[in-house]
């Protein structure tokens, strides 16, 4: 049989005061009744926890270490508490965050660094993937913050979702160092109608980007080459195969002989957002995350 923790208690107290009158003063109990519930304790732990004697009583070695179990149990309630209040205050805890690989690259170290530096006890899991990944993990209630992109002809209502916006990424074209448009200042989608692009392979938004822009502009884009990532785009914009439009934060490792160009006119732009489940518990420590987040994309936006 477990002891009682209120009789547990009250032999400390016993111990604290030396008898069973102090004992029952500072528990507002009568003697009789600390004895009967040290009676009790004695029996269920089946050991002899006071002597008895005329003038009062004393702890056996028995009740001395069950006295020291007690206090040591209490210290260990007591820095429950605390860390409970800590994570309410959420100062601590543990937080999983989904990101995007381009948003990975650029920014997350700065979201580390300053989580780490501000909160130092909040401990941060990161999972990159891709959109559609990310999105069955928040549903599947194994992250707690994601980040999202869309551009305004894919943006759908989602109940299920509470997303906050955090940037709106511009378009930027990437071109080779040594092409004319290098050295020009403003571009027009117009005036790059006779060039051939290197897109995003498999159906990326990207690409749709490219024909959405280019049919507002009139004209069909010319489709040199598909890849698989911006790195690659990169590589083949600097041997010369073409020129690419692409999110400015997807531009942010530039290789030396490539230059990004900003556009005119009205270019869509890409939106972040950080992303929760309505249902899911949205912790204080979370919270701080989107804080730092949001201070991040700022600055990265005065840039």
């Amino acid at each position: 049989m477990r002891p009682d923790l209120i009789r547990l208690h009250i032999l400390a107290a016993v111990e604290r005061h030396g008898s069973m009158a102090g004992a029952a003063s500072e528990l507002r109990y009568t003697p009789s009744a600390v004895s009967q519930q040290i009676r009790k304790l004695e029996m269920e732990l089946h050991a002899t926890l006071v002597d008895r004697h005329p003038k009062g009583v004393r702890l056996t070695a028995a009740g001395h270490l069950v006295v020291r179990r007690v206090q040591a149990i209490d210290h260990q309630l007591d820095a429950l508490s605390a860390d409970l209040e800590e994570l309410q205050r959420g100062y601590t805890g543990t937080v999983r965050f989904g990101v995007f690989p381009t948003f990975a690259a650029a920014l997350l170290p700065d979201v580390v660094i300053g989580l780490r530096t501000a909160y130092p006890r909040i401990r941060l899991a990161v999972h990159s993937s891709r959109i559609s990944p990310l999105r069955e993990l928040l549903d599947e209630h194994q992250l707690d913050l994601a980040l999202t992109w869309d551009y305004p002809w894919n943006q759908t209502p989602d109940a299920d979702v509470v997303r906050r916006e955090l940037l709106f990424d511009p378009t930027v074209l990437i071109v080779a160092a040594d092409h004319p448009l290098a050295r020009v200042d403003h571009i027009d989608l117009a005036d790059v109608a006779a060039e051939e692009w290197i897109v995003r392979a498999g159906g990326h938004p990207t690409a749709e980007l490219l024909f959405r822009c280019a049919h507002a502009a009139g004209f069909a884009p010319k489709i040199a080459i598909e890849v698989s990532d911006y790195q690659e785009t990169q590589a083949m914009v600097a041997a010369g195969l073409g020129i690419t439009l692409c999110p400015r934060l997807a531009a942010h490792q530039l290789r030396g002989d490539v230059v990004v160009k900003r556009l005119a006119g009205p270019i869509p732009t890409r939106r972040i957002c950080s992303a929760r489940i309505r249902d899911a518990e949205f912790t204080t420590a979370a919270q701080r995350l989107e804080g730092i987040l949001q201070t991040v994309v700022d600055d990265y936006s005065a840039i």
